[in-house]
């Protein structure tokens, strides 16, 4: 028991050491492109000279000084402006600077953008947009992991029927992004025939009451929830569909039959249990990637999430908000992998006999 508990927590160590090296240079990398390589200081020096020249040239006050005192004036706010942002220092020493604070979720503040609170801390401008997108991307990809599972297995019993000659042929489908649809169905469902809104969380102002805000939410959620269902429903489907018809061809499942075993049964047992490893992990990495294209099909539906703060940060050349949507990505991302491992030994007993026969 010693020696399992003792490999057990080396794995662990090991695994926890490996996915904080692979977050800690996905961010420096983030930190580097999003400072165009130190290019970036180049603008917000000319934009600090920028408005200290603004302000001091349009104040009454310093009017009549002379244009050598003036510029003397300007050059000292400027310098002083310098070390207040760490502009004074080469970019590679800010560079881990900025890296460590990532890390250790010290964001600072935004250059641009603001909170609904007016806050300008980008933890907290963080924390504002996440509940919205994790209540899009969960229902979606929850919805896509039942509705598959169920069909699929339907399928699996049904193999050759209309139905599954069906799914096979719109399985191309989801070849396109969910935003692409999503243009698609405010197109006809909030232009065409007004019975939708076009987008946003809920209707503007908010309804009053708890009840009346959830159908609002919920009425908004159908464009966007019905075209991240088209894009990913028919080739998980299929996916899935494979697995299970695979699975159903092997000798234990006539054995399981000719033992008496109900069709149920044997599917639970013997079909999608063993394929529930592989099914996991496709639909946790899915809600990691989905995040990415969420960027546009948030922006598309005017969702406020972290998809849409994404593309107005780069849009602003916000590098504080652009390196804080990497760094939740990237936690969550490494969380997500850490957490598989261990899954795999809950669903598949093979995963834990390897671990007890010596980690092969």
């Amino acid at each position: 028991m010693r020696d399992i508990v003792a490999r057990l927590g080396k794995f662990t160590l090991l695994r926890l050491v490996s996915l904080v090296v692979t977050v800690v240079i996905a961010v420096y990398i983030t930190v580097f492109i999003a400072n165009w390589g130190g290019n970036l200081d180049e603008v917000r020096k000319f934009n600090i000279e920028h408005d200290i020249s603004i302000e001091i040239y349009g104040n009454p006050a310093f009017q009549a000084m002379p244009t050598s005192e003036l510029k003397a004036l300007i050059d000292e706010r400027v310098q002083l402006e310098y070390e207040r942002q760490g502009l004074n220092q080469p970019f590679i020493v800010r560079s881990f600077k900025y890296l460590l604070d990532a890390i250790t979720l010290n964001l600072g503040r935004s250059e641009h953008i603001t909170s609904d609170s007016g806050s300008r801390e980008v933890r907290w401008i963080l924390l504002e947009r996440l509940p919205p997108t994790l209540i899009l991307l969960a229902t979606s990809q929850l919805l896509v992991f039942i509705l598959s599972i169920i069909i699929a297995l339907y399928l699996s019993r049904h193999y050759g029927s209309i139905l599954d000659r069906i799914i096979i042929a719109l399985a191309p489908t989801s070849a396109a992004p969910g935003w692409l649809y999503g243009l698609f169905l405010i197109t006809i469902f909030a232009a065409a025939l007004r019975i939708l809104p076009w987008g946003g969380m809920v209707d503007a102002p908010p309804p009053p009451t708890t009840w009346g805000y959830f159908v609002s939410l919920l009425k908004h959620m159908v464009l966007p929830v019905s075209a991240m269902l088209i894009s990913g429903l028919f080739a998980s489907i299929y996916s899935w569909r494979t697995f299970f018809l695979i699975y159903s061809s092997e000798d234990y499942i006539d054995l399981a039959r000719a033992k008496g075993l109900s069709s149920r049964t044997i599917e639970r047992r013997y079909i999608l249990r063993p394929t529930l490893p592989p099914i996991i992990t496709q639909f946790m990495i899915s809600m990691i990637y989905v995040w990415l294209g969420a960027i546009i099909l948030e922006t598309v539906f005017g969702w406020p999430g972290i998809g849409r703060l994404f593309y107005q940060a780069v849009q602003l050349y916000d590098t504080p908000v652009i390196i804080g949507n990497v760094v939740i990505l990237g936690y969550m991302l490494a969380i997500t992998v850490f957490l598989l491992d261990f899954a795999y030994a809950a669903l598949d007993p093979r995963v834990r006999l390897g671990l007890e026969g010596g980690g092969q």
